[in-house]
């Protein structure tokens, strides 16, 4: 109950509602199921609050675990007095527990340990408690070749190392000394030697500090890159303008009651001290402190990158139409792909526009035959090598074939590589060669993103920051949680979707899904969702999960194509009974289904949320929450970085969304940078409050590095073109926060260099 109380309180919620929600998942359910269909249980908490009860509740239970086997190996030591024991109980954080818990851990074989053994510990208490003892004269007791102290130095030794570990395993002086370097620490990035020609990307942390709290995500995986290449090196700097005694050590001092009186054992107190801060403390708490960076840092990545990847999972599918899908290549040539309104593949080519075959006429000419045969009205262009010259021979196809009455888009094919030479691409497509694979794939994300995506690893769509250098476990994580959220919230046709796609359903998994299929390719098409109990091993249970989530259109039951769960069929008929309508006509009649009072038909079983839940669906049954489609067209002759010039105004779409801004392509093979500083007129905390993955917008060009190809671009049309000359530092001292952030033009290059690296 503590763990549940707590996460109540961090949610700011009710702990009835808490306990509701643990019940059900520990009861086997999923979070959109959850969020979506036991509204009343646990008081309408959403999916955004469930998946962090998930997170939170995993975190707690494995405190508890921690904290058990922490008690039980204490306990064996005889060592754990009340005081101990309530200290462990009521730590609230792993680092909190381990700290409790160094003394008692079992470890290597210590100089402390070792000169307890030979009989020193009596010195170092007597020394520490009676200051005025002169220390040379009271090691003359402990001198004994016998036990190794062959004068009174190696005794002192062994009494200064007996100290050292024991003010450095004090839990609470490790706990205050840990938050005041956090709060208090700089750290400093500098070169590792003489740095390479190829780490001049990491030259603008080459003299870096910044406050170690204060240094933002995507900052810090750079840094933590750079060290792992062995090109930079990291130090935590503390205490550096302070004469010694450093504050910390002072703090050590006090803890002890260490105090400089001019006694004799006072000075070799005091290097007690600052050995203890210096070898033990300090190297202790920095590995810590830079820990607690990456996985701060970790996390806000992990964030950024589930964001990005909700929006492109979300974007607006083109729908149903005949789709030509255009795989880019020079040498081997444009890859050609026709599908069908339902991604059924018709036919493939592969043509050869570009150099050295030049097959200009003949390319044009094959293109526009397939478009008429197969009726194509859109064609998708993967935006890799070759995109912008395949593009222009799209437009120059259109132009010559304006009955075709064609539209062309550039869709991202990240990823597309991954999922043309995986096993479930050589089970959906056996007959085709992996290189036409990516173009039937191309096709389909223009047809349904959704669809298409899942098919491939979350990690392989790129659309993070510096996702390559988190916690891959963790990621694959979140990543699966978007995914599953998405996919749920859509909604999937069941008699036409992948197993890849029905895998990703509340409830089913891969060998369900597979069976699905399996189910619908001997018996023909579920004609309801009742229908899907025959399929082996899909149990009530998992009926109740994914019923929902699961639509059959031109079904026997009306019901079956919205999201209305069948458990609430009932509520459904009720309504129309007592309207006088049958449940058909009910649907999709808004002015009518406004004027019902939900009041009226909830009972034991079903509250307000759900019948409010109800109405709205039978309004629009079956409803995408995704955006209405819709095209961008890059300039025409603006095809390369040397065709760009400071003071364009060109339209765009945002790939990728960061914490220090926007990556938007404009057509040139290369992303620019809309720094956060540059996304609005106003003061933007976070990107997304502007601009999400997926987006069209217009920007300006400000400014083009040919050299490095990075490109910087504005959202604020009306601001003037600036020079690169100036390159950025990462910090500049006595800038208040907002200015750090975003105060320009020296700042949004260093950031677009971090940014560069995640490539």
């Amino acid at each position: 109950m503590k763990i549940l109380h707590r996460i109540a309180e961090e949610l700011g919620v009710h702990p009835r509602q808490v306990t509701a929600a643990v019940e059900l998942l520990d009861g086997g359910a999923t979070v959109p199921f959850i969020a979506r269909y036991r509204k009343e249980a646990t008081g309408g908490l959403d999916d955004s609050q469930l998946r962090t009860l998930e997170e939170r509740l995993r975190y707690l239970r494995e405190l508890e675990e921690r904290r058990k086997t922490i008690l039980d190996a204490i306990a064996t030591q005889e060592k754990l007095t009340p005081e101990l024991e309530q200290a462990i109980l009521e730590a609230d954080t792993k680092a909190r527990l381990e700290d409790l818990y160094l003394p008692y851990k079992p470890k290597r074989r210590t100089k402390a340990q070792i000169a307890r053994e030979a009989g020193l510990e009596p010195l170092a208490d007597a020394l520490l408690e009676n200051p005025s003892l002169d220390p040379e004269a009271t090691a003359q007791d402990y001198v004994n070749e016998d036990k190794g102290i062959p004068d009174t130095q190696a005794a002192l030794e062994g009494a200064k190392q007996i100290l050292m570990e024991r003010f450095a395993e004090d839990a609470e002086l490790a706990g205050e000394l840990r938050e005041r370097m956090w709060q208090k620490g700089i750290l400093h990035a500098r070169p590792l030697g003489e740095p390479a020609p190829e780490a001049a990307r990491f030259r603008d942390w080459f003299d870096y500090r910044e406050p170690i709290a204060k240094i933002p995500s995507h900052r810090a995986l750079a840094l933590f890159r750079g060290q792992a290449e062995g090109v930079l090196a990291l130090e935590l700097l503390v205490d550096e303008e302070h004469p010694e005694p450093s504050p910390s050590e002072s703090r050590i001092a006090a803890r002890f009651g260490i105090e400089q009186k001019g006694r004799p054992a006072d000075g070799w107190l005091a290097e007690v001290v600052r050995w203890t801060w210096k070898v033990k403390l300090f190297t202790r708490l920095d590995l810590d402190l830079k820990m607690r960076l990456r996985e701060a840092a970790e996390e806000a990545a992990i964030g950024v990158f589930a964001a990005n990847l909700k929006d492109l999972l979300l974007a607006a599918p083109a729908g149903r139409h005949t789709i030509l899908g255009l795989d880019p290549g020079i040498r081997t040539g444009v890859k050609v792909a026709v599908i069908d309104p339902t991604g059924k593949v018709l036919e493939t080519d592969t043509i050869h526009p570009h150099p050295p075959r030049r097959q200009w006429e003949q390319s044009i000419e094959r293109l526009a035959e397939l478009a008429r045969t197969h009726r194509v009205s859109l064609v998708a262009i993967g935006n890799g090598t070759a995109s912008r010259e395949t593009e222009k021979l799209v437009r120059e196809l259109a132009r010559s074939h304006p009955e075709l009455k064609l539209r062309h888009l550039v869709v991202s094919e990240a990823g597309a590589s991954v999922y043309s030479a995986s096993a479930l691409a050589s089970a959906e497509l056996p007959e085709l060669d992996v290189s036409l694979r990516g173009a039937v794939s191309i096709a389909r994300r223009l047809q349904d993103p959704l669809a298409e995506l899942v098919k491939i690893e979350p990690r392989s769509i790129g659309v993070g920051q510096y996702q390559h250098d988190v916690d891959l476990v963790k990621l694959a994580r979140a990543l699966d949680a978007v995914v599953e959220d998405c996919v749920n919230a859509v909604g999937v046709e069941v008699n036409t979707a992948s197993p890849a796609l029905l895998a990703r359903v509340s409830g089913l998994g891969p060998a369900l899904a597979e069976a699905i299929v399996a189910h619908r390719d001997r018996h023909g098409p579920f004609r309801s969702r009742k229908a899907l109990l025959e399929v082996p091993r899909l149990g009530p249970k998992t009926f109740e999960q994914a019923a929902g989530f699961l639509r059959i259109h031109d079904g026997d039951d009306p019901l079956d194509a919205s999201a209305v769960h069948p458990e609430a069929y009932g509520v459904v008929e009720r309504i129309a009974r007592d309207q006088g309508r049958e449940v058909r006509s009910l649907i999709g009649d808004r002015a009518f289904l406004r004027r019902i009072d939900p009041k009226r038909y909830t009972d034991d079983r079903f509250g307000l949320p759900t019948v409010i839940d109800i109405l709205a669906e039978l309004e629009k049954p079956g409803r995408d929450p995704r955006p209405e489609f819709r095209t961008a067209s890059f300039q025409e002759g603006v095809e390369t970085l040397e065709d760009l010039e400071p003071g364009m105004v060109l339209e765009g779409v945002v790939t990728n969304v960061t914490d220090f801004g926007a990556f938007v392509d404009i057509g040139v093979h290369q992303d620019g940078l809309v720094h956060i500083s540059a996304l609005s007129h106003r003061y933007v905390k976070n990107p997304r409050e502007v601009v999400k993955t997926g987006e069209l917008v217009k920007v300006k060009v400000m400014a083009v590095d040919l050299p490095r190809k990075r490109i910087s671009l504005s959202m604020r049309l009306d601001e003037e073109p600036r020079d690169l000359a100036g390159e950025a530092r990462p910090l500049k001292k006595n800038r208040g926060r907002k200015a750090r952030e975003q105060k320009r033009p020296r700042g949004a290059m260093a950031d677009a260099l971090a940014a560069a690296l995640k490539k």
